[in-house]
């Protein structure tokens, strides 16, 4: 069924899913709390009041802290009375959060006390922050209120009368190649891409949620999606759990980026190596449900596909940017196609214009906040330049061959992708991470190995083994993609919350 509003979404879940479970999340370790579908529009509502209580409603309010039943009510909140959600990388800096608090021009800042933190160096520079609230206090405190004191302070219905054109959210870019920027995304670019698409996920699916709540791609299918359809979200504690959270949950589907699937990929090759049965490790490392695993983010080896495939799982390739609310397209379980990236998603369109592809939908962003320049170079004529280099078949399916931004140009003029190089040297299992750059007018490989796999191997020689490596490529492409510079690393890539690697 298709949404243009949030609270369109929360209402018809509670209005069909009521008694249901709607979010669970360890309580300690083999303990699950839970809320229902009825328990989460309760809770929704009642906060929201606090919020036009408080004065704050239409205002901008930020939410910052990991994944909890605090943060997706915070946001439901937020979104339901009307105002606008900033949500917030909760791995940054306080510095650098404060600046962000300031630039979207926030109010109130709801936090979790991991980041208190943030409070206190809000509390110091961002004057115009005047509200504090703590998903984690028991009671109010005369400087910063408790979230379930607010929720209990103002039980009762909220009837939303939101726009579905209005301001929903400003959610800033991860900021892999320069500076974030704040996109702003409306109540029906949100809602309408969540829902848009039916992917045949049967209500009481059980997904387990391990990527960063604030990050476009978890909020609008994790959550959005998830509460859509009347599925069970459970919520990821820890990345460093997420295996033993497997077990625990059982899930059925789960997203994730491709650095993760690479993580269970290599125990899989080691197992097909060691010529064990499919089916118990499949429960082992899998758990008794897991079908279905979607992928996004970044460049995902398409011989994964049939990896997982041997194991029960099936991966669905996506393709999106928080631009775009943010999916643009996916693969779907009758219909995949390894190399591509998906359909395009039935409220987009797109064309490539110099190599370069543009979309253009009713998922397409407003514009950057208070950036009218970058928002410009962007968006023309309601098509959104990507920054991505790929094309869309007969069919409508997309393939990308690299990023404008960090394409070489050779001293001979030729046009080189570093991501296609980077994806056809990943595939061995030497190179954990890998940047293919330009460096005093050659082409550059900086790798970070794989050091556990070379002592595996007997790997003594680890540059000579990855030199070796780029001398067999170099050997089987034309000379102006040859990389002529190898610098090794001792220690992995920056990242960023949702774990692509940032490019100097």
């Amino acid at each position: 069924m298709l949404f243009h509003t949030i609270p369109e979404i929360l209402s018809y879940a509670k209005e069909n899913y009521g008694a249901d479970d709607a979010i669970r999340w360890k309580k300690s370790k083999n303990e699950i709390e839970s809320r229902t579908y009825s328990e989460l529009k309760d809770d929704t509502d009642s906060f929201a009041n606090a919020i036009e209580k408080l004065g704050k409603k239409g205002q901008h309010i930020a939410v910052i802290g990991p994944s909890s039943y605090e943060w997706i009510v915070s946001y439901l909140a937020i979104t339901e009375s009307g105002s606008v959600a900033v949500p917030i990388d909760a791995s940054l800096p306080a510095a650098d959060i404060c600046e962000l608090l300031d630039r979207a021009d926030v109010r109130l800042l709801i936090f979790d006390e991991a980041r208190l933190d943030v409070a206190e160096a809000a509390a110091k520079s961002c004057h115009d922050i005047n509200v504090y609230v703590s998903m984690n206090s028991a009671e109010h405190c005369p400087q910063v209120l408790s979230f379930n004191g607010l929720i209990d302070d103002n039980r009762g219905s909220y009837e939303p009368a939101v726009a579905e054109d209005a301001l929903c959210t400003i959610m800033f870019t991860s900021g892999t190649t320069g500076k974030s920027k704040g996109v702003m995304l409306t109540q029906n670019n949100l809602a309408e891409n969540a829902t848009c698409l039916d992917m045949k996920i049967a209500p009481h699916t059980v997904i387990l949620s391990v990527l960063p709540i604030h990050h476009a791609y978890c909020l609008s299918m994790d959550i959005l999606k998830g509460i859509s359809l009347g599925s069970v979200i459970c919520i990821n504690d820890s990345i460093m759990r997420m295996a033993k959270n497997i077990q625990l949950f059982a899930p059925d589907m789960i997203l994730m980026v491709p650095l993760m699937i690479e993580t269970f990929a290599r125990k899989l090759e080691e197992v097909r190596a060691a010529g064990l049965p499919a089916e118990p490790v499949r429960k082992k490392i899998f758990g008794e449900r897991l079908n279905t695993i979607c992928s996004g983010g970044a460049y995902l080896n398409p011989d994964y596909v049939d990896l997982f495939a041997e194991f029960g799982i099936t991966i669905l390739q996506g393709y999106g940017m928080t631009e775009c609310s943010p999916v643009i397209s996916t693969n779907l379980s009758w219909d995949i196609r390894k190399n591509s990236v998906g359909k395009l998603m039935p409220n987009c369109e797109a064309k490539t214009v110099d190599g370069e592809l543009l979309v253009r939908g009713t998922s397409v962003m407003q514009g950057y906040y208070k950036m009218p320049k970058e928002t410009e170079e962007t968006l023309s004529d309601g098509w959104l330049h990507t920054g991505d280099l790929g094309y869309v078949d007969e069919d409508g399916y997309i393939y990308l061959t690299g990023r404008r931004k960090n394409l070489i140009i050779t001293k001979n003029g030729e046009n080189v992708s570093p991501e296609e190089l980077e994806n056809t040297l990943s595939v061995n299992h030497l190179i954990k991470e890998i940047i293919v750059r330009e460096s005093e007018g050659v082409i550059e490989a900086e790798i970070f190995p794989d050091s556990e796999y070379a002592q595996n191997a007997g790997i003594a020689d680890i540059r000579a083994a990855l030199q070796v490596l780029i001398d067999e490529y170099n050997v089987n492409v034309p000379a102006y993609k040859r990389i002529y510079s190898l610098k090794v690393r001792e220690s992995e890539f920056e990242k960023t919350a949702s774990r692509k690697i940032k490019r100097s």
